[in-house]
């Protein structure tokens, strides 16, 4: 096999695959990226069994044929070539040894047998949604920040999509809160329900871009989904399992409703987490009355007082509330003026759109004056 390609084309291709290499394996093909140019173009895969990706890179096929080479190394390497038209040239022999150059650096490695990689499973694309890149980024942007970190719970640590009709819902909690983001796609499409790990989704988005013309197209099926944009595939296992009966969770009565400066607010928010680690567990205190959110912070550190003018209905409210998680939903909503949704001390708040485009459920903590 021989093949040459433009630096950046190949490092940007490179970059893309090289998000499905697992961190620790003990089967070393999954440490590699298969180059295939067993047809007209030239294909980059990789494959940890639970994510799949596979891209189209631009490239001259001298040779054809297929070799597996280590991800990390073969990245490196071409990383560290001087830019400029030279090609970078990939060869390799039948005993897998393989000669990558570029200009007069030449390095020799030892790749793999392409047979021995695994390919990503074929899926049927009857069941399937259209979205642009830049609104399936934002939707997980905006949701993925609320699940779970640890893998205790599959279920919480993944990105729930609900399919009905024209809306698409994306879902993501933790136990603390909960993030939903519901998009109307331009038509209707046939109904479905995954719970998609929070890596795949993670990874989608950092190779997304922003652009509301260019679409992905997402197919369902029973065990996997199927991303497809541009020349690049990402296939994903599915998290197997009921999803939380969110409805039951999102109560729509409320005793004090706050409209107020998304940005202002969250600029005392954000002064208040100086004094705040987050071993410390420490609260903010919202002290709501007189059209004015008082705001204050006790920490070994110090102390912090702030307010913030909004417009208030129903009843004064204090309650207290883990600073990030407001601050994550604060940033995540567009809106100029947010409104806020509270009931008492104990039970969930609530900020949210008039159309519900989005909605965030942080739970308040217990707090001492």
């Amino acid at each position: 096999m021989k093949l040459e390609f433009n630096k950046d084309q190949l490092i940007n291709a490179l970059g893309i695959v090289s998000r499905a290499i697992p961190v620790r394996t003990t089967n070393p093909i999954l440490e590699c990226i298969l180059f295939d140019a067993g047809s007209d173009v030239i294909r980059l895969a990789s494959n940890d069994t639970e994510l799949g990706i596979e891209t189209v890179c631009s490239g001259t096929i001298v040779e054809s044929g297929k070799i597996a080479l280590e991800a990390k190394l073969i990245y490196e390497i071409v990383r560290k070539f001087d830019s400029g038209d030279a090609p970078v040239v990939i060869e390799s022999n039948s005993s897998f040894m393989t000669t990558i150059s570029c200009d007069n650096a030449v390095f020799n490695i030892q790749g793999k047998d392409g047979e021995e990689f695994s390919y990503l499973p074929a899926i049927e694309k009857d069941n399937y949604i259209v979205l642009s890149q830049m609104t399936l980024k934002d939707a997980i942007r905006k949701t993925i920040f609320s699940a779970a970190l640890n893998d205790s719970n599959k279920m919480m640590g993944g990105e729930y999509i609900e399919v009905r009709g024209s809306n698409v819902k994306f879902v993501a909690l933790d136990g603390h809160r909960i993030a939903i983001r519901n998009v109307e796609m331009k038509q209707e499409f046939g109904n479905a329900k995954v719970i998609v790990p929070g890596k795949t989704v993670n990874e989608i988005s950092k190779i997304l871009k922003d652009d509301n013309e260019s679409e992905v197209v997402i197919c369902f099926s029973k065990n996997h989904i199927l991303f497809e944009f541009d020349d690049t595939v990402i296939v994903s296992r599915l998290i197997e399992g009921e999803y939380f009966r969110i409805e039951h969770m999102l109560s729509r009565d409320y005793e004090t409703k706050v409209n107020v400066n998304r940005n202002r607010l969250t600029g005392n928010i954000d002064r208040a987490t100086i004094l705040i680690r987050e071993s410390d567990h420490k609260p903010i205190i919202f002290d709501i009355r007189d059209q004015v959110i008082r705001m204050q912070v006790k920490s070994a550190y110090g102390t912090m007082n702030g307010e913030v003018g909004c417009v208030k209905e129903g009843k004064d409210l204090m309650i207290a509330f883990n600073p990030k998680y407001l601050l994550d939903a604060l940033r995540a909503a567009e809106d100029e003026e947010v409104s806020i949704y509270l009931t008492n001390a104990k039970a969930p708040c609530f900020i949210r759109d008039e159309k519900e485009s989005y909605i965030y459920l942080i739970l308040p903590v217990n707090f001492v004056v």
